[in-house]
């Protein structure tokens, strides 16, 4: 059987995003590109792991490359991570289009509008797309409550503008590393996901609570 997509070589290797045999060139090269592919897809997590084993992360490249977080940031403002991640996977959940781009794009807006904000600046830079206009407007939904049920529980004072900024920071550097380029790469979604039990983003937006 002749590869569906180049119309020259063996179709040899099983693509479930088109539910046909494909060759291997062609998986390779057009893998989260033209290809859709799902998460579980056994050749896209193999490529997967090859990439993160050739990673090689220059924190002069990253975006707001002037703040750097060390493994006790993640540990100290766990909850306040989890919330924004619950959001984007919620999210992504209701929405298939949703790319690891259009992640990483609504995060540093954010994160820029938290910037702003922590010097006494108010100002929203409108994104150019849709899905992460929606997705941007998401998220600070979902902080506002978290902020909420923060400042109700916690006993020890406000969250400060300036804590979600650095969340937002973090997050959007580690979206920078995850994420491969790729229009449709979706690694980072994929990262996301694997924090919560698989059924959590079944759900519909009304029924997802915040951790």
């Amino acid at each position: 059987m002749t590869c569906p997509i180049c119309n020259k070589r063996k179709a040899k290797r099983w693509c479930p995003a088109r539910a046909e045999s494909i060759c291997s060139i062609c998986c390779g090269e057009q893998r989260e590109v033209t290809i859709d592919c799902p998460g579980d897809c056994p050749h896209l997590r193999a490529s997967r792991e090859y990439d993160y084993s050739r990673l090689n992360v220059d924190p002069e490249t990253l975006p707001f490359k002037g703040f750097k977080f060390g493994r006790e940031f993640a540990e100290t403002k766990g909850p306040l991570l989890a919330a924004i991640d619950y959001a984007i996977g919620g999210f992504a959940g209701e929405h298939r289009a949703v790319v690891d781009t259009d992640v990483l794009a609504a995060l540093r807006t954010l994160a820029e509008t938290y910037q702003t904000k922590t010097s006494g600046i108010i100002y929203e830079k409108p994104l150019d797309y849709a899905l992460q206009r929606d997705l941007y407007a998401a998220l600070k939904i979902a902080i506002d409550e978290f902020r909420t049920k923060f400042e109700r529980g916690a006993g020890v004072g406000a969250l400060r503008d300036s804590e979600v900024r650095d969340s937002l920071i973090f997050l959007t550097q580690l979206a920078a590393v995850y994420q491969n380029g790729r229009p449709k790469g979706r690694a980072y979604l994929d990262l996301i996901r694997a924090q919560f039990p698989k059924e959590e983003f079944q759900k519909s937006a009304s029924s997802i609570v915040l951790p």
